[in-house]
């Protein structure tokens, strides 16, 4: 592509409703005629997005916009590294300049101060869906922005604010023009899932004619109803969470819930504010399993939090062998600059922190192994990512895309990304499965 002095570099960092927001800016500055670059060299300006949530991200995000102002000069910072803009005008000073998280308008408007809008409605021609950056066959769909908890660990609600729910019909019409696109797959993403609709008091909209209340329930029944797999990320095990699983079982939704748990300790929790119900938790998660036998559960937690003992530790263990989980991440705790647990008593050595994060995670392993292998011999229809000339591999409605496990089958067959086939599982590790085809022409997804 020659150089039309309209080049726009792009850096996305961090989490996915991050990557969403990158989305909604490129989808701006494409439609206003802004070309998209992928090289420095090409680029008439880079935009940075950051991440600020822990000290690793952090300097992830530093060592990004260091590296856009050597390699090309002139850099426009946001995201939530952006809410601590004395800390990156002292670092590099060459900003052009610094904005808040899902702060579009003031991005676009850094944009035009320096490279005017080239609009030409003859060649700035933009899908509805907008820019994409995942595949072109799933799709991150934010319903909502900031959060309303106060958890000790974490300052969210600090770079990104209070809870703030799209509209019903919006959100919608956005999952609508995703699938009429070809997504196959939504993954509903926000800070707080479950607490959809909170802020708005559940108030009527509008879908297709017809009034809905803005519950998640009614949300996730509406999606449901598209072609394509919804699947739900940050759910809060808030009660009416017990709504969704009749949808799950039902297959209208994908029976998989992304859970963040943080601990499996009454005190621990307490400290984290976070709720402490670890029983009602246990009790509800074997209610689900009874009514959904399909359903995948993944959980986050951290271990090595300030304070903890072992004999805290070793009731987290206990948790996770209860709870049987299927996907599992695990942080050894990292200070993060502003959150109050920073002030918190027993401060625990980085040591102590990774080998309580190694054998939790060693824990963890084999509950999956277990779990997996009692899938083999089973049938089940996924979702092709990749087909390679000896090999396709796939997600099950089990795996999310680069967090969870894949699904890898032998052959060169006459399929492309975003195709469902059924297969038979032939084999699992700890963490993937092994298949074979057994329908090699694609399989509609209910």
């Amino acid at each position: 592509m020659p150089n039309s002095g309209k080049n726009i570099g792009f850096v996305s960092l961090g989490c996915p409703k991050n990557l969403v927001d990158s989305e909604r800016i490129l989808s701006r500055l494409r439609a206003e005629g802004y070309d998209l670059i992928g090289s420095y060299e090409e680029a008439d300006l880079v935009i940075v997005n950051t991440c600020g949530f822990i000290d690793s991200a952090v300097e992830e995000s530093l060592e990004a916009i260091g590296e856009a102002l050597q390699e090309n000069g002139k850099v426009i910072v946001t995201g939530c590294l952006g809410k601590d803009e004395s800390r990156i005008r002292t670092a590099y000073p060459k900003v052009l300049a610094v904005t808040g998280p899902h702060a579009y308008e003031e991005v676009v408007e850094a944009v035009h101060d320096q490279i005017p809008a080239p609009h030409d409605p003859f060649t700035s021609l933009l899908p509805p869906e907008g820019i994409k950056l995942t595949p072109r066959h799933y799709a991150y769909l934010k319903i909502s922005e900031g959060c309303n908890h106060s958890c000790s660990f974490c300052i969210i609600p600090d770079l990104r604010g209070s809870l703030v729910s799209r509209p019903f019909g919006d959100v919608m019409l956005e999952a609508e023009r995703l699938v009429e696109s070809g997504v196959r797959e939504l993954l509903v993403v926000s800070q707080d899932t479950s607490a959809y609709g909170v802020d708005l008091k559940y108030r009527p909209d509008f879908w297709q004619g017809r009034p809905v209340s803005s519950k998640l329930k009614d949300l996730a029944a509406a999606m449901g109803e598209l072609q394509a797999w919804v699947r739900m990320h940050y759910v809060y095990p808030y009660p009416h969470v017990d709504d969704l699983i009749p949808l799950m079982a039902d297959g209208h939704i994908l029976p998989y819930l992304d859970m963040p748990l943080q601990h499996g300790n009454l005190r621990v929790l307490k400290q984290m504010r976070r709720p402490a119900a670890t029983e009602k938790v246990l009790s509800r998660i074997a209610r689900w399993r009874r009514s959904c036998p399909e359903l995948t559960l993944r959980s986050t937690f951290i271990v090595g939090f300030p304070g903890e003992t072992e004999a805290e530790f070793e009731d987290l263990l206990a948790f996770l062998q209860e709870a049987q989980l299927d996907r599992v991440g695990c942080f050894a705790y990292s200070p993060v600059d502003g959150a109050a647990a920073n002030q918190l008593p027993g401060a625990l050595p980085l040591e102590v922190r990774e080998e309580r994060q190694a054998r939790f995670m060693q824990v963890q392993a084999e509950i999956s192994r277990q779990r997996l292998q009692a899938k083999v011999g089973r049938e089940m229809v996924v979702l092709i990512d990749e087909v390679n000339q000896k090999q396709l591999i796939a997600r099950s409605s089990a795996d999310a895309p680069e967090i969870d496990g894949r699904v890898f089958i032998p052959g060169g067959w006459e399929l492309e990304p975003g195709d469902f086939i059924k297969v038979k599982i032939t084999a699992a590790t700890a963490h993937d499965l092994q298949a074979e085809p057994i329908e090699v022409e694609e399989t509609e997804v209910d």
